[in-house]
């Protein structure tokens, strides 16, 4: 990573960091501190283990140590909604938290970017939540596997932080049906009621679709481990029933739900694309500046693929 920044860490040097559990995994360094390098800030970007109940201090420890901001991955995005201490619009309307930048308190009043403090530190600091997921699903479903969302139907696999978003945004693009699956059946009632309350021409079900879909969503955290089983019930849904398959997991960049769904014919595509302008607008967020995304998608690609 040193090889990135024309100076090597420093008294000034400032932090970012990913917390998750589990985070080893995490591509999120490589295409973070490649950003960071070339828009030439003296930042470093961190992954860190955060086990949940960890997190409310992590959090305090981040702000305590004077972070420009974090990253928030599986499963922390909806513990974190009670525990920042103020909530951007974006993850009031998702109601999760993925991206938390820190800010403090000027003379005048006005809140700022804490990195922007760079002679005397502020008399008080917070921080905020912010949801960069939701418009980094749709984005990458677009690029990369080509999906017309606008009345396709569409099964989602998961029904936690990533799961909820990803339908909430599939009914705000105006599917035609979603058909949710959780491993706890009232989780994914619960998101599907929510959906119904907010999009009243989107068709909700708790369980498989009948016939075939459009597009299937994996947003669990299974296929994260070679052993882990398919994130599906085979006996109530073929992947010959779907036209494509989207994995957000992206290491192993090949997991067993798409190898499975490639045997099917699908057209599939792993998280990548989601990871990458989810973190590129966390960039943006931090440092006021836009992210260099294509610098950012080339490290992704050396990190995850080794091209």
């Amino acid at each position: 990573m040193s090889e990135l920044f024309a100076s090597p860490i420093n008294a000034s040097t400032r932090y970012c960091a990913v917390y998750g559990h589990p985070i080893k995994h995490s591509a999120s360094p490589a295409m973070q501190n490649a950003g960071l390098a070339a828009l030439g800030l003296n930042w470093r970007y961190l992954a860190l283990e955060v086990r949940p109940e960890e997190l409310r201090p992590a959090l305090l420890g981040a702000k305590a140590m004077q972070f420009v901001g974090l990253n928030l991955t599986v499963p922390h995005k909806l513990l974190a909604m009670d525990m920042v201490d103020v909530l951007d619009e974006s993850a009031k309307h998702w109601g999760a938290v993925n991206t938390v930048r820190f800010e403090g308190r000027d003379k005048s009043g006005t809140w700022l970017p804490l990195h922007q403090f760079t002679e005397t530190p502020p008399d008080k600091i917070r921080s905020q939540g912010f949801n960069t997921d939701a418009d980094a699903i749709t984005r990458s479903l677009r690029e990369d596997l080509g999906v017309e969302l606008r009345g396709a139907r569409v099964l989602v696999l998961g029904a936690g932080g990533a799961g909820r978003v990803a339908a909430l945004k599939l009914a705000a693009e105006n599917v035609g049906e979603l058909f949710l699956i959780n491993r706890t059946p009232s989780k994914a009632g619960s998101v599907a009621a929510e959906v119904r309350r907010r999009h009243l021409d989107v068709k909700v079900h708790v369980e498989y679709p009948r016939g075939e879909v459009d597009l299937t969503i994996n947003a669990t955290s299974l296929g994260l481990a070679v052993e882990d089983p398919l994130p599906l019930d085979a006996k109530q849904f073929s992947l010959r029933q779907t036209q494509a398959v989207y994995d957000m997991i992206y290491r192993p960049s090949e997991t067993p739900l798409l190898r499975a769904a490639k045997v099917a014919g699908c057209r599939i595509a792993n998280g990548l694309g989601m990871l990458l302008y989810q973190g590129a607008k966390a960039q943006e967020i931090w440092s006021g500046q836009p992210a260099p995304v294509e610098i950012m998608r080339a490290a992704l690609k050396k990190n995850v693929y080794g091209l």
